[in-house]
């Protein structure tokens, strides 16, 4: 009897600690996945778009004209300063060489007194007084004083500062009354038009040619766009440089630095339009379309691109992956 009662409970505590057990069992459910939303879908593919470079730049223009001395003196006047606008030919200060005063006035005495006596002479020989020799020895010593005066009426014109160019002035920073001497730059012009100027690396130079694409991004609203005229044939400090034509170009400050970029070639990348991206919380989320049907927001990394209203994906998603545009309602997963 005993024994029975033991098989009993035996069985009961059985029972009652599989109780549990089945109801854990019982509480767990498949995960359901979320259905891809409706919205216009997208396969990706990678196209070619343009490669940039950052490079350094500054407004410049196609060249620059230098004032010069041209005779050793003082610089008595100069009536122009920085931004002031000049002409080719224009008279823009004078120069004055003590000696050139007397040496001038002793030449212009030596040619009058020279032609006085040519006069005398040929008076004279007309009247059979003074043989031909005379006469042409009169006549050479006439031509060389009048050669003398002429000579040193140039050298005292050279004291005059002329513009060699029509431009703006850039720097006129030597000031009147200081002594100059021949060679000496006083002034600095503009000649040409305005231009954006590139430092480009010289590992870039095979990459840069006539007709590249270069945008600005702090010239005037928004920036500016123009391509490359020129490439210089030359490696100056591991740079090369580059001259860009870009319409409307603030040209007040010129030797203004500026950044820039400059197209290098083209590339494979991935653009999507910029609807088919979300972002929270500073990372950026694409809805990827399973071949199931289902839909998974996965970060990605982003980087702006050249196109219009398109960003290019860097890494997250590949090639043929199938996105769905954001905002229509997919679940994150």
């Amino acid at each position: 009897m005993m024994r029975a009662n033991v098989l009993v409970l035996s069985a009961l505590g059985l029972a009652v600690l599989g109780l549990p057990l089945a109801g854990c069992g019982g509480s767990e459910e498949p995960v359901q996945e979320a259905k891809a939303p409706a919205g216009p879908r997208l396969v990706l593919q990678k196209t070619e778009t343009a490669d940039w470079q950052d490079v350094s730049a500054e407004v410049a223009t196609v060249d620059q004209a230098q004032v010069l001395a041209r005779i050793p003196g003082i610089l008595t006047s100069l009536s122009v300063h920085e931004g002031d606008t000049v002409r080719k030919g224009q008279t823009i200060g004078r120069i004055v060489d003590s000696q050139l005063g007397p040496q001038a006035a002793a030449a212009r005495a030596q040619m009058v007194q020279a032609q006085s006596e040519l006069k005398r002479v040929k008076f004279l020989h007309d009247n059979g007084v003074y043989a031909d020799a005379r006469l042409e020895q009169a006549q050479a010593a006439a031509a060389s004083a009048r050669a003398q005066y002429d000579a040193a009426t140039a050298v005292a014109g050279q004291g005059v500062v002329v513009a060699p160019a029509t431009g703006r002035v850039l720097r006129a920073d030597v000031p009147a009354g200081s002594p100059v001497a021949p060679g000496m730059p006083i002034a600095v012009i503009t000649a040409g038009p305005t231009i954006v100027r590139l430092d480009l690396p010289e590992t870039l130079a095979s990459k840069v040619h006539v007709g590249s694409q270069v945008k600005a991004s702090d010239l005037g609203n928004g920036g500016a766009t123009g391509r490359v005229v020129k490439v210089y044939p030359a490696v100056t400090a591991g740079t090369v440089k580059a001259d860009v034509s870009m319409p409307g170009i603030d040209d007040k400050l010129i030797g203004r630095r500026i950044a820039a970029k400059v197209q290098t070639g083209t590339r494979e990348a991935l653009l999507v339009p910029s609807r088919y991206v979300t972002e929270r919380y500073g990372i950026a989320y694409v809805t990827i379309v399973g071949k199931n049907g289902s839909a998974t927001q996965v970060p990605v990394q982003t980087a702006p691109s050249s196109q219009e209203g398109k960003v290019e994906i860097l890494s997250g998603v590949s090639a043929g992956d199938t996105i769905v545009a954001a905002g229509t309602g997919a679940t994150g997963q």
